[in-house]
């Protein structure tokens, strides 16, 4: 209270927030509105698959049920996957093409990246910016010429030929990450490198790769996302069930003519997808990190 308002014993009137003011608060509500609203819709179909998931085939059914909650929660879906022996080979199936996938696309992603970023050859920019526009085509525009190659090849019902194909897809994406975080790395480094006598594949290792780990984690991370989850290729390819995957493979099996068993199938879709689920939760700000520095250098 000021001087002059204890003179007159009067209180001092509060500030009356100015208009700058009101427009940055009604645009906080607005974003958190509108984030409220995003995170409901995103979260409805989880929230329902997991419901399901854990009820019996009698819950499932009742007409008088409740969609969004359980009465009588069950395991018996999750056992009776479980139980199938060919639910565990489409996980074994996944979990192989999955390692194979992101061995071969980290290898080929991080040279690449490295010979367009440090290399400096003609056209390398123009290269680079190629690489990248290629993630862009649409994976149903390409399934039919790769079909004629896996065919040639004599891989058409192999899961390996998965190995093959999956890394044209996360490849270009991975390339484009490694080229951002390799471009923030001073080139004052690879001229002390090479003083020292080093070449260019001691320095990849020496220098790039620990400098750069965040971002060949976000990599990795994108590369195992796009190997487990595609349901194009895998139902293009493969029809034996023994080297089918899990994201055809539960829609397979479970699905016969016009009877679907949704409460194995949402089982299915649950465990399937616990394994990304867990790698997100742990490495999300190394990918978070690793999009940024890929989408703002190079």
């Amino acid at each position: 209270m000021s001087a002059a308002g204890i003179a007159t014993g009067m209180a001092v009137p509060a500030r009356r927030p100015s208009r700058m003011e009101r427009h940055r608060r009604w645009a906080l509500w607005g974003s958190y509105a509108a984030l409220a609203l995003f995170v409901f819709v995103f979260l409805v179909p989880p929230f329902y698959v997991l419901m399901t998931s854990l009820k019996s085939d009698q819950e499932i059914a009742a007409q008088a049920g409740n969609p969004w909650f359980v009465h009588h929660p069950t395991l018996q879906n999750f056992i009776d996957l479980l139980s199938m022996p060919n639910f565990r080979g489409y996980f074994i199936n996944s979990v192989m093409v999955a390692l194979v996938t992101v061995a071969v696309s980290m290898v080929i992603s991080v040279l690449a990246a490295f010979g367009l970023v440090r290399l400096g050859f003609k056209g390398s920019a123009t290269l680079a910016s190629g690489v990248f526009l290629t993630y862009l085509i649409p994976d149903s525009l390409l399934f039919i010429p790769l079909f004629q190659v896996i065919r040639s090849l004599g891989l058409i019902n192999n899961v390996w030929c998965l190995a093959l194909l999956y890394p044209t897809l996360a490849v270009p994406f991975c390339t484009w990450i490694m080229i951002g975080y390799f471009g923030s790395i001073p080139k004052e480094l690879d001229e002390v490198a090479l003083i020292d006598g080093a070449g260019y594949l001691r320095m990849l290792w020496s220098i790039f790769i620990p400098v750069a780990l965040p971002g060949i984690i976000a990599a990795t991370i994108f590369a195992f996302t796009v190997s487990w989850g595609e349901f194009l290729y895998p139902l293009a390819y493969l029809y034996s069930s023994d080297q089918k995957v899990l994201t055809v493979g539960i829609a397979g099996d479970l699905i016969r003519g016009d009877v679907f068993q949704w409460g194995k199938i949402m089982a299915g879709c649950v465990m399937a997808a616990a394994p990304p689920i867990v790698i997100y939760a742990f490495l999300m700000d190394y990918y978070i990190a690793g999009l940024t520095a890929g989408a703002t250098k190079g």
